[in-house]
């Protein structure tokens, strides 16, 4: 049985003013950078009651400034299991590649290997959805100079939906999308990152879905002393244009699938 909530009707909106002071917690030292772009294609195989094996493949790209000034790309996939219906189990893997936009030619500054593993919880109401999603994460570096470096992370994300048209979110339904994400390093920074999003979709059918919203990403590095001063943490924080498009596949001969949440993948 599916998890019941009562909830006000501004539940969403305070949602949204609960996690959007983290993601400004403090005011960023270095100068204003440009906004930039990032570009989200997705395709998805969710598991289903009968058949609870699924997986997922996705290409991103990130541009510098709006729509312009390439820098960045990801390719990766991984495979799922339903361990029941408001609980979903990941093993992922992806090739992350950074480059200066400047000089493309010279290749990537530095090429990223990333093993994940995760479990998601889902919760419903009769129009809010939320969804928990922690993350344990294993990271390789090859750097341009041949040197090599691992890191260790943790993150966790709180993603909440509303569907604006219907209680559900099917075809023919527009919906919005809020979530807050931390992410952890115990090598420090602890508290290395914080990246929230807000934005609108649309799922056009049973496969097909677009959305389209504004990430802002901040960083943080660690104190240090520096010619006997001390530089306290800070934060360099960038906003972004998200467009994001997922198609969903559906297992053969299978009976109608509950409610599948658009959630994104990164």
């Amino acid at each position: 049985m599916r998890h019941r909530f009562v909830l006000a009707p501004g539940s969403l909106l305070g949602l949204l003013l609960l996690l959007a002071p983290a993601a400004r917690a403090q005011t960023p030292l270095n100068p204003a950078q440009p906004w930039g772009s990032w570009f989200i294609g997705t395709v998805q195989l969710p598991g289903s009651p009968e058949k609870r094996w699924g997986g997922f493949a996705e290409v991103q790209v990130r541009t510098n400034a709006l729509f312009r000034q390439y820098f960045y790309h990801e390719l990766k996939a991984g495979l799922s299991y339903d361990i029941d219906k408001n609980f979903t189990a990941l093993l992922g893997g992806g090739r992350y590649a950074t480059s200066d936009y400047r000089d493309l030619s010279a290749g990537p500054l530095n090429v990223e290997a990333r093993l994940w593993a995760q479990v998601v919880l889902t919760q419903y109401s009769s129009r809010l959805k939320l969804e928990h999603r922690y993350r344990a994460e294993q990271r390789w570096f090859s750097y341009r100079d041949d040197s090599t470096s691992t890191r260790n992370r943790l993150r966790y994300r709180l993603n909440a939906f509303m569907p604006l048209n219907a209680k559900t979110i099917g075809p023919k339904t527009v919906f919005l999308s809020v979530y807050d994400e931390i992410f952890l390093n115990l090598r420090g920074p602890v508290f290395e990152r914080n990246r929230f999003y807000a934005g609108v979709g649309y799922q056009f059918n049973k496969h097909l879905t677009a959305q389209a919203g504004w990430i802002d990403q901040a960083n943080y590095n660690l104190p240090a002393f520096r010619q006997g001063q001390f530089i306290p943490q800070n934060t360099s924080a960038k906003n972004n244009v998200v467009l994001a498009v997922s198609y969903r596949l559906a297992h053969r001969a299978n009976a109608a699938r509950p409610e599948s949440l658009p959630s994104q993948q990164d």
